[in-house]
């Protein structure tokens, strides 16, 4: 079990305040849905330019898409957002704070995607999706205002690991060029022996049951998945993907999966940034309007986003 004195006094106050708040499984997936869709958003979001809502088509029909341009400028570097909640839940509204501080603190136009849910659509409706929405926004640069060229996929945990697995199908398919992957607290793997697993079991926020239910939900009765498209650390060879910035949060069960992904882009010559946050739960992203650790890790996300965007590699 998470000690309160491994987070910082900001974490540690909300996950007393959810002690007593049921696990996942016995939530229900409905209950929790509604929770994230009803919950107020902050008063105090970065104003956006420019925040335009689309519909394309995908293969498991229309797929909503919520465009945030913190600029008006005509070529701006863009960043395709995958919104968390174990392939189960979320949505471009429940993530738009996030995905506003990322467009803020980045400079990019934020392309945030809102995907098939499971278990309604099973998968791989999740990563069709997401990689149908990274080569409409490549494809539709001129009408977006964005430059093709410095074109960046995000996530945070589930949205992480669509990130990796777009990027990993765009190295495959030759296309569409992807400049940097951002994977923050990603859910890159199934390995539940992992050391982060049985420590943090009964972490806040996501224990490792919610885990289990989690992939439950998100498996859809299609059985255990074993396309790297799916779970990204099946991929037997990292290399040739672009760089990578990589966030874990060090009370997490999954922290583990991530961490051990970022070591193997790195023994694949991939350049990768890797910060572990400490005092930290799973989702603290999400969390920035009150977690100060939260805060700080936006910015320097953004910050590593901008200088990528600046200095971009031509090989």
């Amino acid at each position: 079990m998470t000690s309160p004195a491994e987070l910082d006094p900001d974490a540690a106050a909300i996950a007393a305040a959810l002690a007593g708040v049921p696990p996942m499984r016995e939530r229900g997936l409905a209950a929790i849905r509604h929770a994230m869709e009803t919950m107020p958003l902050p008063a105090d979001l970065p104003v956006m330019a420019v925040t335009q809502d689309h519909l394309i088509d995908g293969p498991w029909g229309e797929i909503p898409l919520r465009v945030h341009r913190p600029t008006l400028d005509e070529r701006a570097p863009v960043l395709v957002y995958f919104h968390g909640g174990g392939m189960c839940l979320g949505s471009n509204h429940s993530f738009e704070p996030l995905a506003r501080h990322l467009a803020r603190h980045s400079g990019a136009t934020v392309v945030s995607v809102g995907y098939h849910l499971a278990p309604e659509s099973p998968p791989p409706a999740q990563f069709d999706d997401a990689y149908t929405a990274t080569v409409w926004t490549a494809e539709h640069a001129a009408d977006l205002h964005i430059d093709p060229d410095r074109l960046a996929v995000a996530g945070d945990s589930a949205g992480g690991t669509l990130a990796a697995a777009v990027a990993l199908a765009a190295r495959d398919r030759g296309g569409p060029a992807i400049s940097c992957q951002v994977l923050a607290y990603p859910g890159l793997d199934r390995d539940l022996a992992a050391r982060s697993m049985a420590r943090y079991a009964r972490a806040p926020i996501l224990s490792r049951d919610d885990v289990l239910f989690l992939n439950e939900n998100a498996d859809a009765g299609q059985g255990h998945p074993d396309s790297p498209y799916r779970i990204p650390a099946y991929a037997a060879d990292l290399s040739g993907l672009p760089p990578a910035i990589v966030v874990t949060a060090a009370c997490d069960p999954i922290r583990d999966w991530g961490e051990r992904y970022a070591r193997r882009l790195r023994e694949a010559g991939v350049q990768t940034t890797h910060t572990r946050y400490p005092g930290t739960y799973h989702g603290f992203l999400a969390q920035s309007d009150h977690l100060a650790r939260g805060r700080l890790a936006v910015a320097e996300i953004g910050a590593l986003l901008r200088a990528k965007f600046a200095h971009p590699l031509p090989f």
